[in-house]
């Protein structure tokens, strides 16, 4: 294990990826935490406020971000400083990302239903940090034999290949299987032979003149999203929060 570690982390020069991704992740769990006691009302925690104005947690993160951006392209990619300055730019992205949703819409909607697409950024963010840490970015490393130069050739093609299964489940309507797809190669190829979503592009191109396969993937469509929704729900929950319910809103005329 150690000699991987070397080989495939500390040689080509990823430590800093490898405490970049630590630290994200570890500051976003602590943020999830600390907001949600303070949504509680639990705990000596509360909100940040400058007067009447209540300064968000992206704030910080964009300072912390730049000063470890700008100190990590300084500093190289070996060394004390190229640690430290990774581990200030992930802390930095994981309070920014945790806020996401919020620069999307210019609006706080950290606990609506918008407000889940900061989860589901931070999730794919760090799979994809973790997927290059392992070694499916094969490169920078030196003095490899030739069979771990077939290996990583044939890493890179099989990631090519991929990643057009992933286009494809894109075009048909599958963003999370997309996704996800890029990560964990048998789900791009389940999305990308599968029918497409109903209003997906590739439905449009393909299916305008075959009723049955528009009836199809409706009906697929349908009992796919009837299925997994509440799972879905109950996972994001669980690392995000659950959102506040949707106010009601009266009906014109009514009392």
């Amino acid at each position: 294990m150690g000699h991987w570690v070397y080989r495939n982390i500390v040689e080509p020069g990823k430590l800093p990826l490898l405490l970049a991704l630590a630290s994200f992740v570890l500051t976003f769990v602590i943020t999830r935490v600390v907001v949600r006691m303070i949504r509680a009302g639990k705990g000596p925690f509360g909100n940040v406020k400058a007067g009447d104005l209540h300064i968000h947690h992206v704030v910080p993160g964009v300072v912390l971000t730049v000063i470890g951006g700008f100190g990590a392209v300084a500093s190289g990619r070996h060394g004390f400083g190229a640690g430290a300055f990774a581990v200030v730019f992930g802390m930095g992205a994981g309070l920014v990302l945790d806020e996401f949703a919020l620069i999307l819409h210019l609006d706080d909607v950290y606990w609506t239903e918008a407000g889940r697409k900061s989860v589901e950024v931070v999730v794919v963010t760090a799979a994809l940090v973790g997927l290059v840490l392992t070694g499916f970015l094969p490169f920078g490393v030196n003095d490899l034999t030739d069979r771990e130069l077939q290996d990583r050739g044939g890493v890179i093609l099989s990631v090519a290949v991929n990643f057009l299964f992933a286009l494809l489940a894109l075009s048909k309507g599958k963003a999370r299987t997309a996704i996800f797809g890029v990560i964990v190669p048998v789900v791009a190829l389940v999305g990308a032979i599968r029918l497409a979503r109903p209003g997906s592009p590739w439905a449009r191109r393909f299916y305008r003149r075959r009723p049955r396969a528009r009836a199809r993937a409706s009906l697929r469509a349908y009992h796919h999203d009837r299925r997994w929704a509440k799972p879905r729900r109950r996972l994001q929950d669980l690392i995000g929060g659950k959102p506040d319910p949707e106010p009601v809103r009266s009906l014109p005329g009514g009392d």
